[in-house]
């Protein structure tokens, strides 16, 4: 019989619980609103409702790999698509690691 493990502790249990709180909701609109919710590396509008290619993504542009500083940084944080954070940004992100 496989052990069950307590995950509750777990890192990136840690990191979902971040992107579920309050203070990460205020931050990404705080975000969207600065960058005229506009993809910082097309220039599409990004207004559209996910799953939307057009739909608007907060990334990190250094991945915060758990770093509670990287992760709350604003200027460590841009608009994009949901296209390009699925495509481009998740090969940057790839190659950061």
């Amino acid at each position: 019989m496989a052990e069950m493990r307590d995950t509750a502790g777990a890192p990136d249990a840690t990191i979902r619980a971040w992107y579920k709180s309050k203070r990460w909701q205020d931050l990404r609109i705080a975000v969207l609103t600065r960058d005229l919710f506009t993809c910082q590396k097309t220039g599409v509008t990004v207004m559209g409702k996910a799953p939307a290619p057009n739909s608007p993504v907060v990334h990190h542009r250094i991945p915060h790999k758990g770093d509670e500083g990287l992760f709350w940084d604003i200027g460590n944080l841009i608009t994009v698509s949901k296209a390009w954070h699925d495509a481009e940004g998740q090969r940057e992100d790839r190659r950061a690691l």
